[in-house]
């Protein structure tokens, strides 16, 4: 419990900043999950949005201090990566279900 009236007041200070962060993080994993969810579905054009949207939210989250730079790089990266490789597999399966033409 703190004794002096500025600890008391950077306690306060303390909880309220939990809070929004907490807040801004929570939607951020929501952003991510659900472009996680359209890349695994298979819509990748609707895919590429979400990724862009949960980009964005990463980078705003860098912004005000709520994750670091390096963490919310890797995520992006997995999040483009999954993507990528999403795209790619429709391409390499029709490819492989049509014989080739001799």
């Amino acid at each position: 419990m703190p004794n002096t009236s500025a600890a008391k007041r950077e306690l306060r200070v303390a909880e309220k900043r939990h809070a929004r962060n907490k807040s801004h993080k929570s939607m951020t994993k929501s952003k991510i999950t659900g472009a996680e969810k359209l890349i695994s579905s298979g819509d990748l054009e609707a895919a590429k949005q979400a990724v862009n949207v949960a980009a964005s939210s990463l980078d705003k989250a860098i912004g005000k201090g709520v994750l670091h730079r390096n963490s919310a790089a890797r995520r992006k990266a997995r999040l483009v990566r999954k993507l990528n490789k999403a795209a790619a597999q429709p391409k390499a399966q029709a490819s492989e279900a049509e014989p080739p033409k001799a």
